[in-house]
């Protein structure tokens, strides 16, 4: 169940709100874990019962291992629960892609091939698995003490608004709000989240759909048939795509969860307008990024490290993991390392380098690499994703446009403007009123109301309409 569907947005969106604000102060969570473990359930019946199985495991996992103090056996305890789930995400995510690679290296070997079924994902295992992670090491870390309640544990894995695709929360985040939430549910607060929410599935619905089919059209494509033009529309499309589609995806997770009292983690802040790769990555999908710095970056040394050289294979570690994140493919891994490899060049020179040139050009040029970047995460295959590239920067100009209709043309425009927008002194000032208001007076809130109602309409006729409605993440 996706939340731009028809069936979340008009039943089950409206019976979850009504239960949960009818309901007494003590029954609320129990509302959203029973509506989190329907919400799961409706996409991936057969896995509901491994992420409830291997939450259970690991609430008494951390809670013994709270109460031993030998360093040896706490250490023991962390490696079965590390273990547990990190082969579970293995299993299900990257079983595939090591017995395809295994299977091509055998018949050289003069080895029969793995026979091999391919294995279906879980929705959403990579979120809710490294949130699994940062309860147990920060559990181990005595960051916070265990949850003594198994249903509070369930209720921060399994809540749905986050579930599927984040912002992966740290346990401390949410810890106070799970307990009692009464100070964040205000009428202001409830309405900011409405708005919210429609403000990204107006990003997802509108804009996000629109240019991600004409993405697909493109790369749909055989290789020869795609020039200079279409080459750089549908990479533009799918740039454009992917991030109205996964921070409209955080916009409606972080509505929701301010309408039922929850204060979400931003994810992403403007990524577009980035100066550098490194500024970049302190913008999008920023819960991951914190993710890999608190538990990845830091435990490798980060950047207290006594040589250069360390410093840069810290970089290139935590940029390959977080490709292979992603998905189990190359073109994946090639994107982390190329994201790496421009963090390591900036911190070798380019840094200084960008402080003599405006910053307007710092940032049409750090666009450019995230756009070609995107061509790998895009495409999996290194070979199609380097001939799309030569296409984009030696192709012919064979094409009239014919392809690029008014409704895309409008949508990509519309593209850049709101993924730039703010540059702008007003882009700061309309940015700041929606997503960081705590309380608008009530000639502000009429307006956000009328808006958000014209928006509702608008994406309820579109998704009606309109049958191309995927979320990118989701895979992820």
């Amino acid at each position: 169940m996706v939340f731009s569907s028809i069936v979340f947005l008009l039943y089950f969106l409206p019976a979850f709100l009504f239960c949960y604000y009818v309901a007494g102060k003590k029954l609320k969570n129990i509302v959203i874990l029973l509506f989190s473990i329907f919400f799961y359930s409706w996409g991936a019946p057969k896995f509901i019962f491994v992420l409830l199985g291997t939450t259970l495991i690991d609430f008494y996992l951390v809670r013994w291992m709270w109460k031993l103090q030998h360093p040896t056996q706490r250490k023991t305890l962390l490696s079965v629960s590390v273990c547990i789930n990190i082969g579970l995400l293995f299993y299900f995510k990257y079983s595939n892609f090591f017995v395809s690679n295994l299977n091509y290296l055998l018949p050289v070997l003069g080895i029969p091939v793995i026979q091999w079924t391919k294995l279906i994902l879980p929705i959403g295992i990579s979120f809710y698995t490294f949130e699994t992670l940062t309860y147990v090491v920060d559990v181990y870390r005595r960051v916070h003490k265990p949850l003594d309640n198994f249903w509070d544990y369930q209720l921060y894995i399994i809540l749905f608004p986050k579930l599927i695709a984040g912002p992966i929360i740290r346990y401390h985040e949410i810890s106070d709000q799970i307990s009692d939430r009464t100070a964040n549910e205000t009428i202001d607060l409830k309405l900011l989240g409405l708005y919210r929410f429609i403000i990204g599935l107006s990003k997802k619905v509108l804009i996000a759909n629109i240019v991600g089919e004409q993405a697909d059209k493109i790369f749909a494509l055989p290789i020869h048939q795609i020039d200079f033009a279409s080459a750089w529309v549908g990479i533009l499309s799918y740039s454009f795509q992917i991030y109205f589609d996964f921070s409209g995806y955080s916009d409606m997770a972080i509505g929701i969860g301010k309408m039922i009292g929850f204060k979400f983690p931003e994810n992403f802040d403007n990524p577009y307008t980035s100066q550098s790769i490194t500024e970049f990555w302190r913008r999008w999908h920023i819960s991951l990024g914190n993710w890999m710095k608190n538990y990845l970056y830091i435990p490798l040394g980060g950047n207290k490290v006594n040589s250069k050289s360390r410093l840069y294979f810290n970089l290139w570690v935590v940029f390959l993991a977080s490709g292979f994140w992603h998905g189990a493919s190359w073109g994946f891994i090639i994107w982390g390392a190329y994201h790496g490899l421009f963090l390591v060049l900036e911190r070798a020179f380019l840094l200084n380098w960008y402080q003599k040139i405006s910053s307007i050009i710092k940032v049409i040029f750090t666009f450019l690499i995230v756009v070609n970047g995107w061509v790998f995460f895009r495409l999996g295959s290194v070979t199609l994703s380097l001939q799309y590239l030569s296409k984009m920067y030696f192709g012919s100009w064979n094409s009239s446009f014919e392809f690029l209709d008014h409704r895309v043309l409008w949508m990509l425009i519309l593209s850049l403007v709101f993924s730039f927008f703010y540059l702008l002194p007003i882009g700061k000032s309309i940015q700041r009123l929606i997503y960081h208001s705590i309380a608008l007076n009530f000639s502000k809130h009429l307006l956000f109301t009328l808006s958000s109602l014209i928006l509702f309409i608008l994406c309820i006729a579109s998704i009606t309409g309109f049958s191309f409605n995927p979320f990118i993440y989701f895979r992820f």
